[in-house]
């Protein structure tokens, strides 16, 4: 089974949005990234719903989209509306977890639940049957192109342990510092999707860069 390659829209030449996602579209990339911040949860704003509705319609792969937002509730429909697949909310964000993952659910989406790297992966224990994708970040959100956090190869191990004893089949994703020297380490670590921005967009041929990260 490949690797799922989803490259992030933030590390796309805004200018030429277009061709990148038409890039995207013909590549072996599994599915495409969003990352939606407020400049609140993190020290950072990207884009908006506007964007989102407007990659809907030229994309041909599912769209995953992980909210760095405060108040993640109350957009959940929007991005339903505007075409997401999958929706990620950060546990740290979120006072009732369990009643926005069902939210996300209800409205036709799956749900991903992503952590900060000072947080525990324990903690995601109670919530793993419900959800269909944990992601682990292995940067400090907010920025693109920062440096891999080494000690998240052990939290997706750690990870990886407790979905195989609960008999979940969530799936893990990682995001930050993502590249071609470390896919393979960290595919055997657990991991089933690999979120990349700057190695790809950042790379002389992106869709050569995708197809060796989803074969890794």
């Amino acid at each position: 089974m490949k690797n799922i390659i989803a490259p992030s829209i933030l590390s796309a030449d805004f200018a030429h949005l277009a061709a990148d996602i038409e890039m995207l579209n013909e590549s072996e990339c599994g599915w495409i990234h969003l990352d939606i911040m407020d400049g609140v949860f993190v020290p950072n704003l990207s884009f908006g719903l506007p964007v989102v509705e407007h990659i809907s319609r030229l994309a041909t792969k599912p769209l995953d989209a992980h909210l760095m937002i405060v108040n993640p509730d109350n957009y959940l429909a929007r991005f339903a509306q505007a075409g997401v697949s999958l929706l990620t909310v950060h546990y740290e964000a979120c006072t009732h977890l369990e009643r926005t993952v069902s939210a996300i659910h209800d409205l036709g989406m799956k749900a991903g639940v992503a952590i900060n790297p000072h947080t525990n992966v324990c903690l995601l224990e109670d919530i793993l049957g419900e959800i269909d994708l944990a992601l682990i970040m292995s940067v400090n959100p907010g920025f693109g192109g920062q440096k891999f956090i080494p000690q998240s190869v052990e939290k997706v191990r750690k990870l990886k342990k407790m979905i195989t004893d609960s008999g979940s089949k969530c799936l893990i994703e990682i995001d930050g510092g993502v590249n071609k020297d470390n896919v393979a380490l960290l595919r055997k670590a657990g991991v089933d999707a690999f979120v990349a921005g700057s190695s790809v967009f950042g790379s002389d041929d992106p869709s050569e860069t995708i197809s060796f990260m989803a074969n890794a």
